[in-house]
């Protein structure tokens, strides 16, 4: 397995745990509202069902995000590689290894720390498009692009 195979996997599991996660806790307070709906009554009871439904509506929400973000990984072939960088590539620039896929957290591979990040963030846009030499900057601070993988 490449370097970048090792990376787009470990993202690719990072996700699915996530929508994971939150399944369960989606799952769990759907459960927690049907207990609860049985055996309480009065403002108290309305209040605890309001809040619960306001929880499973943000954890639906990061629920829909993870999966976007699945989606997007899925369509990634890690075996790629292209002159010019696409989502999916990886860039290598001052010294940093910089996934463009989707805004995730940094990882360490092989001691190696990767950031994951959308094209459509500020650095992102600056890379796309672009080949191995190309400079630019973004907030005062400027880029060489050294390797593209």
């Amino acid at each position: 397995m490449t370097f970048k195979q090792k990376i787009h996997t470990h993202y690719q599991q990072m996700v699915q745990d996530r929508i994971d996660v939150f399944r369960d806790m989606i799952s769990t307070l759907t459960e927690d509202s049907k207990n609860d709906a049985k055996g309480s009554a009065g403002d108290k009871h309305e209040t605890a069902l309001s809040m619960m439904h306001i929880e499973q509506e943000k954890l639906t929400n990061k629920l829909k995000e993870a999966m976007t973000q699945k989606a997007i990984l899925d369509k990634i072939d890690a075996l790629k590689t292209t002159e010019n960088i696409i989502s999916g590539s990886l860039v290598k620039a001052n010294g940093i290894f910089l996934y463009v896929s989707v805004a995730l957290p940094k990882i360490n591979i092989e001691g190696t720390n990767v950031i994951a990040l959308s094209p459509q963030s500020p650095l992102g846009a600056h890379l796309m498009g672009n080949k191995v030499g190309f400079t630019f900057e973004v907030n005062s601070t400027k880029y060489l692009i050294q390797e593209i993988s």
